[in-house]
């Protein structure tokens, strides 16, 4: 896992910068810790940072096809699985390799196919080539969005980066926000394409861009299609076992020590028992994973069940590793570590954005931190509750109901930033807007029934959109300490078959996930295998509640904040006792710190 930046322009010698690639490179750092380097040519320039995970000696990059007058540049970040078997296509095609790396299976396969190559990648990924010959930057991201990938308009060309931090290194593009920026922001509607920051956006994920004299192409090479299911109960079951666990095997390739996130959910259970099983089999009956989880000094006393939480994760967490046989442990955090200015303001800037969600984004950060001292590679359960239909709006009628994005009803504005109504953002507009374009987007079969058809819409909804915040989050928090996250759950193969599955079949026991919980019988304890959904967990304790407070009234004290943050709306949860805090209200206290230090860091110009 890596940072890569770079710009191609038309209009310049990018030979004569070398001091802006330099220093574009230097702040992706934490993403690629063991490693850097950069490449000059006429026309473009190249930055990586390299996290060393398969063939560290070999791999360096940026990569070149060979090493004088190369043709072929790439920065790549991520990692592909097939990457053996393109090897083996390539060598029978006259292709000779020099290392073990998937990078340069990468390489060799743009020398093969060109841009088609993307189609031919299992993995998450993201990486710029640039092609000397053709004068040609082709930008690629992976099928879900594991891997970020932004670009900005240059003089004659763009510039692109792993993150928008090392695109406000180059001269040309300084850090703005106007009202689109604060609505694409707040709304909590995850679009991809458009970001925060204004001209500055994603790779569309599943999408490659070429840039050449003729101007900035994009285009997808995959999305999620609905296709016929043929498939009964048992047999559904026994595929969706196969391709969990293809997922799981794929994604234990590493010459680093790699470890489980394991959260006493059946998402994570499951999946770290069939990486302990395929680890016992690789390498002997007495090998065990790692595997860790979080909790907080008061959640054994104080844990209060809300709106996204009924229990306490330690315990069945506690259970689950028993019962796999890994090696546990449990990061314990206080109030202290999660209100520390420090730790607040690095989660700020490890997202580039204002929109997080407070203390469940600095314990995932300090939980990193507390991993990356013994492992370099942790697995995560990620994208079960999108793919297997885990959520509560997959089953509550008012969700299903509703003509809204199913998430607003469980964050609303109780959760969202209050914004200053004197910005006059039209956010319910914008909201409905967006709703009509993203339900256009979702492909349906003919014949479906109108229950079939709405769970289609949540399904895709859930995947292409709530998902993509989950994945930015963990990407972010972990690159920034300098670990790799893996998510087998978002196998594309995986995804593409639950989500053609009917939702008769992922509910066939009454309950959310029935096709996990099938497949995932005999690898997880029943009190897990059966335990009700749980979301990632919060502090409870009065004086975190107390120390957000504070922090919330001295970023209100500043004359940018209150510009943009309505008071009235924020003054209520400064004034409520910090035991009876209601989470909702909390949030609210945490976007305006979150604000507050975004704006201290960036200084961006807003343009309102």
């Amino acid at each position: 896992m890596c940072g890569i930046t770079g710009w191609a322009s038309f209009h310049h010698d990018a030979r004569t910068q070398a001091p802006v690639i330099e220093a574009m490179t230097a702040t992706l750092t934490r993403r690629g810790p063991d490693a850097g380097g950069v490449w000059l040519g006429e026309r473009a320039a190249i930055g990586h940072r390299r996290l060393a995970v398969i063939d560290p000696a070999g791999g360096a990059q940026p990569m070149t096809d060979r090493p004088d007058r190369p043709d072929i540049v790439l920065t790549y970040s991520g990692e592909v699985y097939n990457h053996h078997e393109l090897r083996a296509e390539l060598r029978a095609r006259g292709h000779v390799f020099r290392t073990r790396s998937d990078t340069e299976v990468v390489l060799r396969a743009y020398a093969e196919w060109g841009e088609d190559l993307a189609e031919r990648l299992e993995g998450m990924f993201a990486f710029a080539v640039w092609d000397e010959r053709a004068r040609r930057l082709v930008l690629v991201r992976d099928r879900l969005g594991v891997k970020p990938l932004f670009w900005a308009p240059v003089d004659g060309g763009l510039a692109f980066a792993s993150e928008p931090k090392a695109l406000f290194a180059h001269p040309g593009i300084r850090p703005r926000v106007d009202a689109d920026g604060l609505r694409e922001a707040y709304s909590l509607l995850f679009n991809t394409g458009p970001t925060v920051w204004s001209g500055v956006r994603e790779v569309e994920p599943g999408g490659l861009l070429v840039l050449d004299r003729d101007g900035v192409r994009e285009r997808r090479y995959w999305r999620l299609e609905a296709r016929e299911h043929t498939h009964d109960q048992e047999t559904t079951v026994d595929r969706i076992r196969a391709l969990v666990g293809e997922a799981a095997r794929s994604r234990l390739e590493a010459d680093v020590p790699l470890c489980s996130l394991l959260s006493g959910g059946i998402d994570s259970t499951v999946l770290t028992a069939l990486l302990a099983d395929e680890l016992r089999l690789r390498e002997g009956g007495e090998a065990r994973i790692r595997s860790y989880a979080v909790d907080y000094s008061d959640q054994a006393e104080r844990f209060t069940g809300d709106v996204l939480r009924t229990g306490h994760d330690t315990p069945y967490a506690t259970e689950a590793g028993a019962f796999i046989g890994t090696e546990h442990s449990t990061v314990v955090l206080d109030p202290r570590a999660l209100l520390d200015p420090e730790h607040r303001t690095a989660v700020v800037v490890a997202r580039d954005s204002p929109i997080g969600v407070g203390d469940m984004d600095t314990s995932l950060y300090l939980l990193f931190g507390e991993i990356r001292r013994h492992s370099t590679v942790a697995l995560s359960g990620e994208a079960a509750d999108e793919v297997f239909g885990g959520y509560p709006w997959f089953h509550r009628p008012k969700a299903l109901a509703a003509r809204t994005f199913p998430w607003l009803l469980v964050t609303g504005d109780e959760a969202a930033m209050p914004l200053n109504p004197e910005l006059d953002l039209r956010m319910a507009e914008f909201r409905d807007d967006t709703y009509r374009s993203a339900l256009a987007a979702v492909p349906h079969l003919d014949g479906e029934s109108p229950a079939e058809h709405r769970q289609r819409e949540m399904q895709h909804l859930s995947l292409t959109r709530w998902l993509r915040q989950l994945l930015h989050r963990k990407d972010r928090l972990s690159m920034a300490q300098s670990l790799e996250v893996r998510v087998p759950y978002c196998d594309h193969r995986l995804v593409e078959y639950a989500f053609s599955a009917p939702w008769a079949l992922k509910s066939f026991d009454g309950r959310e996930k029935s096709l996990l919980r099938a497949m995932g019988a005999g690898l997880a304890p029943d009190a897990v295998l059966h335990r009700p959904k749980n979301h990632y967990p919060a502090t409870h304790h009065p004086d975190y509640n107390r120390g957000l407070q504070d922090m919330a009234r001295d970023a209100l004290a500043t004359e940018r904040v209150r510009a943009l943050a309505d008071e009235t709306r924020v003054k209520p949860c400064l004034d409520t006792p910090p035991d009876r805090l209601e989470w909702g209200h909390r949030l609210r206290l945490e976007r305006v710190v979150d604000l507050a230090l975004w704006l201290d860091h960036y200084q961006p110009e807003l343009a309102l």
